[in-house]
C-alpha cells in the first residue's frame, strides 16, 4: 500500500478535479503491475496498473490508495476492470466520499466473489486526498493559508512595501503550493495593492493540462481589466456582492466568470463563496492575500492549514500585521492551533499549523 500511495502521488498536481489514486497488483509476492490516475478524463489507477500486470492479474491481489469506483464518469468503473481481471483480493486504503461510490464500489467487487479489505494507511491516504475528501464531506474545499510575514508578525512595512520579506527559497516553496491546489484566492486589495499573476512559474510541475483557477473577492467590481491576472490563460473566477451588468461585461469579455454572492460585512459571503468553489469542483483551494481576509476566513472557522513563511527580520510596530481580527479580552477566545511541521527555507523557517479544534 506504500507504495501505491507512492504512485498515487505522481500525480499530485495534475489529476484536479479527480482525487489522487495509485494501485499496485501483487501476485506470489511480486509486483506485476503499477499505475496511477495521471489526469481527469485519464485512465483510472487501476486500469494502468491491470494494463501492466495483463494476463498475470488473474488471481492477484490488487492494492488501491481509495476505494474502487462504481459509477461511469468520464471512464468506465474501475469495479468492471478488476471484475474481468478476476483478480481475488482488492485491499484500499480509505473509503471513497463520493455519493455514487461511498461502499458501493466495495460491495460490488465482494459480489462478484473478489475478498475485500480496507484501512491499511487509510490516514496517509486520507492525506493525500484531504481536499477531494472536504469537498465531499464539508462542501467545501480543504483550504490553505499561505502567509509570509517578519518574526514580530509584520507582513509590510507601514507604507505597504512588502517585496521581499522572504527569500528566494520560500517564494520558490510557494510554487509548490499553487501547483497541488485547484485555485489561488485572494481579495481585491491585494489585486489593486500588488497586481499578482497568481500563477505556476515552475517548469517542474506537471499540472496536467489544468492549472490552479485565479479566484478573486471583489465586492464592489473594482478589479480593472488591465490586471495581469487577465494577462495568462488561466480562469478567473471573480466573487461579488454587485450585480450591475455594465461592471461585468468588461470582466466577462475577457473571459473572467463574474458570480455574485451575498454581502457579508463589506465584503462578500465568504462560506457562501467556498461552497461555491465546492460545487464547482475544486478541491484544494490556497489563499494568498491580504490581512483582512486572512483575517476573515480565520474568524470564520474556513482555515484548514496555515502555511507560514516566518522570515528574520523586525518590522516594527508601524508595520502591517498579518490578520486583521477584532481585539480579543481574554486569551481562551484567541485562535490555537496545532504546530504539524517546522523547517527551514533557506533563511526562512516554514511552519505549518493546523486549527487545534479540527
Amino acid at each position: 500500500m506504500a507504495d501505491a500511495l507512492r504512485a498515487a502521488a505522481q500525480g499530485f498536481c495534475s489529476t484536479r478535479p479527480n482525487p489522487r489514486v495509485g494501485c499496485v497488483v501483487v501476485r506470489d509476492g511480486a509486483v506485476v503491475g503499477r499505475g496511477y490516475h495521471h489526469h481527469a478524463g485519464g485512465p483510472h489507477a487501476e486500469v494502468v496498473a491491470l494494463g501492466e500486470a495483463g494476463p498475470l492479474a488473474n488471481g492477484a491481489t490488487a492494492y488501491v490508495t481509495l476505494e474502487p469506483c462504481n459509477h461511469h464518469g468520464r471512464t468506465p468503473p474501475c469495479v468492471d476492470a478488476l471484475i474481468a481481471a478476476r483478480v481475488a483480493r482488492v485491499v484500499y486504503a480509505c473509503d471513497d466520499p463520493h455519493p455514487q461510490v461511498a461502499g458501493q464500489g466495495a460491495a460490488r467487487l465482494r459480489a462478484a466473489g473478489i475478498t475485500v479489505d480496507a484501512g491499511p494507511l487509510g490516514d496517509a491516504a486520507r492525506e493525500l486526498n484531504r481536499g477531494f475528501m472536504s469537498r465531499f464531506r464539508c462542501g467545501r474545499p480543504f483550504l490553505t493559508l499561505k502567509v509570509g510575514m517578519s518574526l514580530d508578525g509584520k507582513t509590510a512595512l507601514a507604507n505597504g512595501q512588502s517585496q521581499w520579506i522572504t527569500g528566494p527559497a520560500a517564494r520558490a516553496d510557494v510554487q509548490r503550493l499553487r501547483a497541488r491546489s485547484c485555485a489561488v484566492l485572494t481579495g481585491i486589495g491585494t489585486v489593486l495593492a500588488d497586481d499578482p499573476a497568481l500563477t505556476v512559474r515552475d517548469p517542474r510541475f506537471d499540472l496536467g493540462g489544468t492549472p490552479p483557477a485565479r479566484v478573486v473577492l471583489d465586492a464592489s467590481l473594482r478589479l480593472g481589466p488591465d490586471a495581469r491576472l487577465f494577462a495568462t490563460p488561466e480562469p478567473v473566477y471573480v466573487f461579488t456582492a454587485d450585480g450591475e451588468a455594465g461592471r461585468r461585461a468588461p470582466l466577462e469579455a475577457l473571459g473572467a466568470r463574474v458570480e455574485r454572492v451575498a454581502p457579508d460585512r463589506g465584503g462578500v459571503d465568504l462560506q457562501a463563496v467556498l461552497a461555491r468553489l465546492g460545487a464547482l469542483g475544486m478541491n484544494e483551494v490556497l489563499a494568498e492575500c491580504g490581512p483582512r481576509l486572512a483575517g476573515g476566513l480565520l474568524a470564520a472557522g474556513l482555515v484548514d492549514e496555515l502555511v507560514c513563511y516566518l522570515a528574520p527580520k523586525i518590522l516594527g510596530s508601524g508595520a502591517r500585521s498579518a490578520f486583521a481580527l477584532p481585539d480579543f479580552t481574554a486569551l481562551a477566545e484567541c485562535p490555537g492551533l496545532d504546530v504539524i511541521e517546522t523547517r527551514r527555507v533557506g533563511p526562512d523557517l516554514r511552519i505549518v499549523a493546523r486549527p487545534a479544534t479540527a
